[in-house]
């Protein structure tokens, strides 16, 4: 029952960031490329139109980890307290951006609520990258130093940075050069994926520009890529253990490299969709090969003096989550409708659809 509630965890969060992604992306894109009010017009109705919904699935995540693993949940809320409450108020500015561009029509309020929207998506994207990269580096559980304990084998608490930058550090912090190594590459690969979002829903007049953009940004990605894994194996040497011992998990990264190596060739893409479903893979495959690369671990520990956070020592009774069976069935059902009834109602070209008025 742990590895189910584990996968549909998984599968949720990963959608979560597949859909809410290309929010991130159109607002970076927004940023930095797009010049003419029609075009920041049309770019954020693109993510506008969406981002309440896509949102319902990080809503779901957060819920079902509650649910099945607690005491993992408990243990990331309180030792990644300063990050998190970044985000939240991120995902506030991102939002009240949306919302409030167009309820007056005067340049400077546009320009600061388009900024809000642009940078916070840009950031939002930067704590994402640099959260996974803390899962996949590991944590001081217990918070030990120089032996000593200061809290339970399952807690820990990081400051946002410590004085050495360093990932190799007895007590690491959220932010350090590991971590903006992932955090660089969530920002350019949903980047990408929020360009290929405003090429396929938009008519905007950066479209084929974004086409180069894309190829560019692809580039820096598979850079970034190799000094990840080369990076990777010096922060854990074991990194790829599970990939030797589990053969069938090298799917995952050849997804993620099957979508890379795809965006190279965007410009001769005939297709619109045919550029967000590779960089739809590229997501789906990172993720998921992080997330292989650990399993059953979903916390390592960077010290051996308290044991990492497994699906199995976090998880709730046996009874809790046969019962949580039936009742998670029918939530995801509902999502998947609203899913389907949204994508009906927005499908095609969103550029004359009416949003923010």
């Amino acid at each position: 029952m742990e590895v189910f509630w584990y996968i549909i965890i998984a599968i949720v969060l990963t959608i979560f960031f597949i859909l809410d992604g290309y929010n991130f992306g159109t607002g970076i894109i927004h940023l930095f490329l797009a010049k003419t009010e029609k075009d920041k017009e049309i770019i954020t109705k693109s993510a506008g139109l969406f981002w309440d919904f896509n949102e319902v699935w990080l809503v779901a995540g957060g819920g079902l980890l509650f649910m099945a693993f607690p005491t993992f949940y408990a243990s990331v809320f309180s030792g990644f307290y300063l990050p998190l409450i970044i985000v939240l108020w991120l995902i506030i500015f991102r939002a009240i951006g949306l919302e409030f561009r167009s309820q007056f029509n005067y340049q400077m309020w546009k320009d600061i609520w388009d900024k809000s929207f642009g940078v916070s998506s840009l950031l939002l994207a930067l704590f994402f990258g640099i959260a996974l990269g803390n899962v996949v580096r590991g944590v001081n559980l217990g918070g030990i130093e120089n032996g000593i304990a200061a809290f339970e084998g399952h807690y820990f608490f990081l400051p946002l940075w410590n004085s050495s930058f360093s990932p190799l550090s007895e007590t690491p912090g959220v932010i350090d050069w590991f971590t903006i190594i992932i955090g660089l590459i969530s920002v350019v690969t949903l980047a990408i994926h929020g360009a290929n979002w405003i090429i396929l829903k938009t008519n905007s007049s950066i479209n084929n520009k974004l086409k180069s953009v894309i190829f560019k940004l692809n580039i820096l990605l598979f850079i970034l890529t190799v000094i990840s894994l080369f990076v990777w194996q010096i922060v854990n040497p074991n990194s790829l253990d599970n990939f030797f011992d589990k053969p069938y998990l090298i799917v995952f990264p050849v997804i993620y490299f099957s979508g890379l190596f795809g965006l190279f060739f965007i410009k001769k893409l005939k297709k619109d969709i045919h550029g967000f479903i590779l960089s739809t893979l590229v997501i789906f495959g990172g993720i998921t090969s992080s997330l292989a690369s650990l399993f059953p671990v979903i916390l390592p520990s960077t010290h051996k003096q308290n044991e990492s956070l497994t699906i199995y020592n976090t998880a709730a009774h046996e009874y809790g989550l046969s019962v949580a069976l039936g009742w998670g069935i029918i939530g995801i059902i509902l999502v998947i409708v609203y899913l389907i009834t949204q994508n009906k109602l927005l499908s095609g070209k969103i550029d004359n659809m009416d949003y923010g008025h």
